[in-house]
């Protein structure tokens, strides 16, 4: 059984890196790729929502991987005045002043030695003039392999506001990500974001989005123009 669970998700993983792997070089030294990924959200009360991820991406100048894993998060009760401004998105994390996270990523790519991935998540969001969302989310990603530990902490600053064309609420963003990696001893990532939330009926949100990405980690750097494309699935056993 339990060999069974690594080879389906092993072929998940490498269906992850072929699809998002089909995107071409720009050069030598930039690159431009897709990046898939799938969020399924459950909210099991007022406090605790689980979820499990499925995404591509490249860590450090590393080769193109797949990222697979639950989490658990515990929410403090909404704030009224952030609900008012996130009052058409589905995630319900959202209108949360404070969320808490726990993790567990699997990471693997093909000819390379898996990493297994502890993650502890802060996130605050604060209602801000004019109908914006602010959030600060605070992340560490504690990394297993091939028997080393390392680190790393990010902390990504988004700013979204929502938009209606008639009946329909859109939610564009822009983000910015520095990361700290403990195997360079400095800030070596920096991460900008630009993308937009739409909605889908009740359970479902797809998220466009752009991403520059500049490692330094190594030498020389790595650049890359990523263009990524997320879906979420959103439901609860939680009584209304």
């Amino acid at each position: 059984m339990q060999t069974s669970i690594r080879r389906l998700i092993k072929i998940l993983s490498f269906s992850l890196v072929l699809w998002s792997g089909s995107a071409t070089s720009v050069n030598a030294q930039q690159r431009a790729e897709f990046w898939p990924e799938a969020d399924a959200h459950l909210t099991l009360n007022s406090r605790f929502r689980t979820y499990f991820q499925a995404k591509a991406e490249r860590d450090e100048g590393n080769p193109l991987q797949a990222e697979l894993g639950p989490s658990l998060q515990l929410y403090l009760k909404p704030s009224i005045k952030i609900k008012q401004v996130t009052v058409f998105d589905l995630d319900d994390a959202k209108p949360r002043f404070f969320v808490l996270e726990t993790g567990y990523r699997y990471v693997t790519a093909p000819d390379t030695a898996p990493t297994n991935r502890m993650l502890a998540v802060a996130t605050l969001n604060y209602p801000m003039g004019a109908g914006f969302h602010l959030s600060d989310r605070n992340r560490a990603d504690l990394n297993w392999k091939n028997g080393v530990f390392t680190w790393r902490y990010r902390n990504k600053l988004t700013i979204e506001r929502t938009f209606s064309i008639r009946s329909y609420h859109f939610i564009p963003y822009v983000a910015a990500e520095p990361y700290y990696v403990s195997q360079y001893h400095k800030w070596s990532t920096t991460a900008l974001y630009a993308g937009c939330l739409l909605p889908v009926g009740r359970h479902v949100e797809f998220n466009p989005y752009y991403e520059n990405e500049n490692n330094t980690g190594k030498h020389p750097n790595d650049p890359n123009q990523i263009a990524g494309l997320a879906l979420y699935l959103f439901f609860s056993t939680a009584k209304k």
